[in-house]
């Protein structure tokens, strides 16, 4: 069994019109959700290595993950520009080729390639939408990464920031 762990980057500013996309910046909702989302998913979860997508906006969000969650920040987390990506079948070719001997992996990304690949793994549509700051947890019954493929996961747990107290 693998495990799946989804994570959109937190809200993001659109004020300087001057940065690239990649270069964007958490906006103060951003800020503040993506500690309590570590709090809460620190509850949830063991602590775990991060693949991080290389934008500005997803390393923050990263940051303040592990300020909620401190156990969170002991881990060697990575930064990779492929993860810097909109569309499902990139996200899920990197999945692929994966390589880990951990059954789980947590990735830290962008829309809609996040809610694409949510959709294309469960084999239907499971999810309107992952919000910012959102996350998703996918079980799929195989034994290697590589085995991954549409269909196969079962959607097993989500926390949202609008449903923190």
């Amino acid at each position: 069994m693998k495990v799946i762990h989804l994570m959109r980057h937190a809200k993001s500013s659109w004020q300087d019109s001057g940065l690239s996309d990649h270069d964007r910046e958490l906006n103060e909702r951003g800020c503040r959700d993506a500690p309590r989302m570590g709090r809460a998913l620190g509850e949830l979860l063991q602590p775990q290595p991060v693949q991080c997508s290389s934008a500005v906006r997803a390393q923050q969000t990263l940051e303040g993950l592990c300020q909620g969650w401190p156990a969170m920040a002991l881990q060697q987390h990575a930064v990779d520009d492929a993860l810097y990506t909109f569309d499902f079948q990139d996200l899920l070719t990197w999945i692929q080729s994966f390589q880990s001997d951990s059954d789980e992996c947590f990735l830290l990304g962008h829309n809609p390639g996040l809610t694409d690949l949510c959709n294309q793994l469960v084999g239907r549509p499971a999810l309107d939408n992952l919000p910012t700051a959102g996350y998703l947890q996918l079980d799929l019954p195989v034994s290697a990464w590589s085995d991954v493929t549409d269909g196969i996961a079962t959607l097993t747990e989500w926390q949202f920031p609008r449903d923190l107290s």
